[in-house]
C-alpha cells in the first residue's frame, strides 16, 4: 500500500469526512473484484483503496495518522510506542536508560509479556492469543438496509463473507461476525469482523429515524375532491384516501408501513403536492378565471399578517 492514503483515495489533505467517503464508494464500485475476476492487479488496488478507507474514514484514526503516532497500515510506529509506555512511568524512570523500563533484565520483560518461563530459564514459546478485528465496509441498497436481508461480499483478499443485514441499519453501523476476523495464536480464539455499513440513496424514499417519507404529487382535482389513490411504500403499493381540500405540504401518516425494527415499527409520512399538466387547456382556465373572480381567496394573507 501506498505511505500516503490521501492519494491512493485521490483526495487532499483537507478534505472532509464526507469527501473521503465520496471517493473511496467511487473507486470501491470500479475496482471491486466482482467487477473484475481474476485480476490480481485490481484486487490489490481495491485492498489498497479499502486500507485506505479504514484508516481516513475513521476520523480518530485520521487524527493519528495525520499527527504521525500511526503508519498508512494503522499500526503504532515506533517512536510512538516508545512515548506512549514511558509516558505512564513516574517522572524518576519516565526515560531512565538503565533496564527495561522497570525489569532488572530483559528476560524479566519477555517472560511477562509471553508467558511463563519454561525449565531452566528459557521461554516457552507456545502462548494463545485472541486473534485481530479485521474491518470491512459494505454498501447496501436503501430498500435492503429498511427491510434486513442477506448479503454474500468479496473481501479484499479475494474470500467471501455472508452477512445478515437487520432490518433498519442505518449508515455508519458497525457489524461484528464473531470469529470471522484473524486466527489466534495457539488455542486462542479468532477475532472479530466489523463491517462497516454504507447506505445508498433512493431516489423517491428518504428516512427519518423509523419512518420513511415520501412526497406525493397529486392532481387539482384530488387536492379539491379527495379520493383514494395509489401510494408506494418500502412494502409494496397500498390504498389511501385523500381528505377534500387537500393542499400542498400537507402530512399523512400510513401507520406501520416504515421500517420493523426490533425497537419498534415506525410509520410513513405522505407529504402532498399539487401538481398541474405542462398544458393548461382551455376548460382547465376557464374554470379558473370563474372561480378567481368568484371565490375572493388569498393564500398570502396570514402570511403579510405575520411579517
Amino acid at each position: 500500500m501506498s505511505d500516503d492514503p490521501y492519494k491512493v483515495l485521490g483526495v487532499a489533505k483537507t478534505a472532509t469526512q464526507d469527501e473521503i467517503k465520496k471517493a473511496y464508494r467511487k473507486l470501491a464500485k470500479t475496482l471491486h473484484p466482482d467487477l473484475h475476476p481474476g485480476d490480481a492487479g485490481k484486487q490489490a488496488e481495491f485492498q489498497a483503496v479499502s486500507a485506505a478507507y479504514d484508516l481516513l474514514g475513521d476520523a480518530d484514526k485520521r487524527k493519528r495518522f495525520d499527527a504521525g503516532e500511526i503508519d498508512a497500515s494503522g499500526q503504532e510506529r515506533p517512536e510512538a510506542q516508545f512515548y506512549h509506555h514511558y509516558a505512564g512511568q513516574n517522572a524518576g524512570r519516565r526515560y531512565d536508560p538503565g533496564g527495561a523500563g522497570g525489569y532488572d533484565d530483559m528476560s524479566d520483560l519477555f517472560s511477562e509479556l509471553f508467558g511463563r518461563r519454561g525449565g531452566g530459564g528459557g521461554f516457552r514459546g507456545d502462548f494463545d492469543a485472541r486473534g485481530a478485528d479485521l474491518r470491512y465496509h459494505v454498501e447496501v441498497e436503501f430498500l435492503e438496509a429498511a427491510r434486513g436481508g442477506k448479503r454474500t461480499f468479496t473481501m479484499p483478499d479475494g474470500g467471501r463473507l455472508e452477512i445478515s443485514i437487520p432490518a433498519g441499519v442505518q449508515e455508519g453501523q458497525i457489524l461484528r461476525l464473531r470469529g470471522k476476523g484473524a486466527p489466534g495464536s495457539g488455542k486462542g480464539p479468532a477475532g472479530d469482523a466489523l463491517v462497516t455499513v454504507s447506505v445508498t440513496t433512493h431516489p423517491v424514499f428518504t428516512r427519518e429515524g423509523n419512518d420513511i417519507e415520501v412526497e406525493l404529487p397529486i392532481t387539482v382535482d384530488e387536492a379539491v375532491l379527495g379520493g383514494k389513490v395509489t401510494v408506494p411504500t418500502i412494502w409494496g403499493d397500498v390504498s389511501m384516501r385523500i381528505p377534500k381540500g387537500a393542499s400542498s405540504g400537507r402530512r399523512l401518516r400510513l401507520k406501520g408501513k416504515g421500517i420493523k425494527a426490533k425497537a419498534e415499527t415506525g410509520d410513513q409520512v405522505v407529504r402532498l403536492r399539487i401538481v398541474l399538466p405542462e398544458k393548461i387547456d382551455p376548460d382547465m382556465e376557464e374554470l379558473a378565471l370563474r372561480w378567481r373572480k368568484q371565490a375572493g381567496f388569498d393564500p398570502r394573507a396570514e402570511l403579510r399578517r405575520r411579517t
